[in-house]
């Protein structure tokens, strides 16, 4: 399996509640390797997934029910 990497940036004035669950929806579907806040810069979320089953448009799509505005950076 090969896996991807993803960056996506989120408003940095997103309640904790909102990150906690773009987490908790993300990390529950079975593509998701992992996904996480970055601890130092906490509007940078980073998604490592597997391409063949999920890509990044479906990603942004997901983070945008929290953040209608949150853009995908990459890596």
């Amino acid at each position: 399996m090969n896996i991807v990497d993803v960056m996506v940036h989120i408003h940095p004035n997103l309640s904790a509640e909102k990150r906690a669950r773009i987490e908790e929806v993300l990390g529950d579907h079975d593509s998701v390797v992992s996904v996480h806040f970055s601890p130092q810069h906490a509007h940078e979320l980073t998604i490592a997934y597997n391409p063949e089953t999920l890509n990044a448009t479906t990603i942004i799509e997901m983070v945008r029910q929290w953040d209608e505005k949150a853009t995908l950076i990459g890596l």
